[in-house]
């Protein structure tokens, strides 16, 4: 029994693996899909590079419709992503963006990752 209990509590001590995952889809107006490249990328190399919080953010182009443009990002919680809607970088691209978008969906989830790790 002692030994259940203190496996217990070190499993209790094992941080989480869950995150906290947003999903971002654009549908973008006419003629801005250059533009809106541009500056979702530098928002999404900034949030990784200045947010120690956000642990990834990936931009999906679809093959297609260049209109269309899906985030996947995940943070370490939601006062992380929190602080990411408080940013400068954010600010600004939300800012610069406006006019350029068409139609945003935003969704939150929780995440159990499940992925290989890259060697080299």
């Amino acid at each position: 029994m002692g030994r259940q209990a203190s496996q217990g509590r070190a499993a209790a001590a094992q941080p989480s693996r869950q995150g906290y995952a947003i999903t971002v889809t654009f549908e973008l107006e006419d003629g801005a899909a250059e533009q809106f490249h541009s500056l979702v990328a530098e928002n999404a190399r900034q949030s990784v590079a200045l947010e120690p919080g956000c642990l990834r953010f990936d931009v999906l182009c679809h093959v297609s419709r260049r209109q269309e443009v899906f985030l996947y990002e995940i943070y370490t919680d939601a006062a992380a992503f929190d602080a990411h809607l408080a940013s400068a970088h954010f600010r600004s691209f939300d800012e610069r963006t406006r006019e350029l978008v068409r139609r945003k969906t935003v969704n939150a989830f929780t995440v159990e990752q499940n992925a290989k790790r890259r060697d080299g």
